[in-house]
């Protein structure tokens, strides 16, 4: 039994090997020990941007090299391991293939996450990103699938350790959501989230119809990455209309009774953002001109892009013929991606924020076209 665990111990090896070079580890070392240098140097602190600036790019490198150096300690140690089971009796051997199980499932999860984290090597991957949902025409039942994938993308954040703040929610008249705005704080979250930007498909047998029939929904996703602010988005005072009005849901007796919430309207383009979440309406301004300068400079991304690459650059109708996914609950249980025909039948579980394989075919699909 202990000789069939070697040749798994060698391909975590290689894999290590294979990782070590694609995501760059040698660079990036060396490029966290000059950052620890600086930060350790003294007056670091005195120029506050450039401190900061340190700080944000160390904690993106340890994204990927705190897990590569987990990776590469648990092949060291099962190699090890696996050389002193060699001289043990049956009964120390029988121990040492136990543990050796535990590293080799272990590494394959750390290999899994250093995979994803090579394919996320865009100039935006690592940033917050801001996610915007819109139900299309349906009502009711269009409403509802705008709430339940707002929860699947909320939940996906939440397994990940991202902070979630709600930016703007538009209730139904009846139930669910019209639209809902959220900004998504942490590593990658941009990265990750970019291959959700699309119409989403639902059918299923609608609760809200007393026939009980099935119903077809239809959602539209937009992600956009949050900008630095070192990235400079000039917008003309003439191009932009800016509306108030009065702060809907929760937030207290302020949020309620004063014009808070603020809406912009990019003339040029059409282009619209609103914010409620604070109760101040200069904050609001303020959070809603930062999304607006988000979604330009992905629109400009757009138009830079092939027909075939536009996920949903050109904004069309959400229905029919233009969905990126579709999730099927009735007649029978499948999630399907109609870019890479990644699918599964676990619905539920798609829901409950399991999306990373659909994540990872995308990303993998974006590289194989890269590379082409």
């Amino acid at each position: 039994m202990l000789e069939e665990l070697k040749p798994h111990i060698v391909v975590l090896r290689e894999r290590l090997t294979e990782m070590k070079g694609y995501l760059g580890i040698v660079e990036k070392r060396a490029a966290l020990t000059a950052l620890e240098e600086q930060a350790a140097a003294p007056g670091f602190w005195n120029n506050q941007t450039a401190a900061n600036e340190n700080i944000a790019t160390t904690k993106t490198l340890k994204t990927v090299l705190d897990p590569y150096s987990e990776f590469e300690t648990l092949v060291d140690d099962a190699e090890v391991l696996y050389e002193l089971a060699e001289a043990e009796d049956e009964a120390g051997q029988q121990a040492a293939e136990a543990d050796i199980e535990t590293m080799l499932a272990e590494g394959e999860k750390l290999f899994q996450t250093l995979e994803m984290q090579s394919l996320l090597g865009g100039e935006m991957d690592p940033r917050n990103a801001y996610v915007s949902i819109n139900a299309g025409a349906g009502g009711t039942e269009s409403c509802d699938w705008a709430d339940m994938l707002s929860r699947m993308i909320t939940r996906y954040a939440e397994h990940h350790g991202f902070k979630v703040d709600v930016i703007d929610r538009q209730p139904g008249d009846e139930a669910g959501l019209k639209s809902i705005t959220f900004q998504i704080s942490g590593d990658y979250a941009y990265g990750r989230l970019k291959s959700e930007r699309g119409v989403h498909r639902l059918v299923r047998i609608s609760p809200f119809d007393s026939a009980s029939r099935r119903h077809t929904s239809f959602v539209a996703l937009d992600v956009t990455a949050e900008l630095d602010d070192d990235i400079d988005i000039e917008i003309a005072d003439s191009d932009v209309r800016v509306d108030t009005y009065r702060a809907s849901g929760a937030g207290g007796q302020h949020v309620n009774t004063t014009d808070s919430a603020v809406r912009m309207v990019h003339i040029p383009t059409g282009i619209t953002v609103q914010c409620q979440a604070e109760r101040s309406q200069h904050k609001n301004r303020d959070k809603a001109m930062k999304m607006l300068k988000a979604k330009l400079y992905e629109h400009e991304l757009d138009k830079q892009r092939t027909a075939t690459e536009q996920l949903y650059g050109d904004k069309g109708e959400i229905a029919w013929g233009r969905q990126i996914r579709s999730y099927v609950m009735q007649p029978y249980t499948m999630v399907k991606d109609h870019r890479t025909d990644e699918q599964t039948g676990n619905v539920q579980a798609v829901l409950d924020g399991a999306i990373d394989p659909f994540i990872q075919a995308y990303l993998k699909m974006k590289q194989k076209e890269a590379a082409s």
